[in-house]
C-alpha cells in the first residue's frame, strides 16, 4: 500500500486535441526551464527517463495539469505567476481555474477488480509492434496489450516508490478503438481500451509512454465493492 498525493487542475478555457503539446510547452516556459519536473530533461537537454510528476492532458476539451507525488509540490512554480496567460495557436488564453482537487489517493492490490478505460494510450513501442501486428487470434493481442499495461503500472509503481508485493491480476475486457496519433512528430498506434484490474488507480492518471503529453490517460469506469474485501 502506498498513499500518494494528487492535484488535478482543469482550466476554465477550450483548446483542441492537436493543442495538448503547445499548452504543455505554454505551461513550461512560464514555471522556468530550470524545474526540470516539468518537462523532465536535464540542463543538457538529455531526457530523464522517469515516470512523469507533473502531466498535460486535455479533459473534456479543456486543459489540465495533472500532479502527483513531488509534483504537487513543484507545481506552485507555474502558480506563482501573477500573469498565467498563454499563447496557442496564435490566440491569447487565460488559464483561470475552473476546477481543482488535492487528494490522498491509496495505491493498492486488492482482492477485487475496479474497471477502467484507457484512453490514446501508445502501447507499442517498434520491437512489439511487429510481434502485435503477426497475432492473428484477437485473444492473444488482448493478452499481449494487458501484459503491457501491467508493465506499466509496475514502471509507475517504482517511480513512485510503491512496493507492490501481490500479485496484478489485469484483464482487457475491450479494444473499444484503435487510431493513429502524431507523437514527437512520429505516427504510432494509440488504443482506446477497456480493462479491469486489481488496482487502486487514480482518475486521469496516465501510463505508458507520453504519459506527461495526453497519452493513455485513465478513467474510472466503476467500482466494485465488496463487504469484508481484505487487502
Amino acid at each position: 500500500m502506498k498513499r500518494v498525493r494528487t492535484l488535478s487542475v482543469i482550466f476554465d478555457t477550450e483548446i483542441n486535441s492537436h493543442e495538448t503539446e503547445a499548452f504543455r510547452g505554454a505551461v513550461i516556459q512560464k514555471a522556468g526551464l530550470q524545474h526540470t519536473l516539468f518537462h523532465n530533461h536535464a540542463e543538457d537537454d538529455q531526457f530523464i527517463y522517469n515516470y512523469p510528476c507533473i502531466q498535460y492532458k486535455r479533459i473534456r476539451g479543456k486543459p489540465m495539469l495533472y500532479c502527483i507525488d513531488r509534483g504537487v509540490d513543484e507545481v506552485h512554480h507555474f502558480f506563482n505567476n501573477k500573469n498565467r496567460d498563454i499563447l496557442i495557436s496564435g490566440r491569447k488564453l487565460e488559464l483561470n481555474i475552473d476546477r481543482l482537487d488535492l487528494k490522498n489517493h491509496v495505491f493498492q492490490v486488492w482482492n477485487h477488480s475496479f474497471k477502467y478505460r484507457i484512453s490514446h494510450w501508445l502501447a507499442l513501442n517498434q520491437s512489439n509492434y511487429k510481434k502485435f501486428m503477426l497475432l492473428k487470434n484477437e485473444d492473444e493481442k488482448r493478452q499481449m496489450l494487458a501484459s503491457i499495461l501491467t508493465a506499466n503500472i509496475l514502471s509507475m509503481a517504482k517511480a513512485l516508490r510503491w512496493h507492490v508485493d501481490k500479485s496484478i491480476s489485469l484483464e482487457i475486457e475491450a479494444v473499444k478503438r484503435t487510431h493513429t496519433v502524431v507523437f514527437k512528430k512520429n505516427k504510432l498506434m494509440a488504443f482506446d481500451v477497456d480493462f479491469k484490474a486489481n488496482v487502486s488507480l487514480p482518475q486521469w492518471i496516465s501510463l505508458g509512454k507520453g504519459a506527461s503529453h495526453g497519452f493513455g490517460v485513465v478513467w474510472i469506469i466503476k467500482k466494485e465493492k465488496k463487504e469484508n474485501d481484505g487487502k
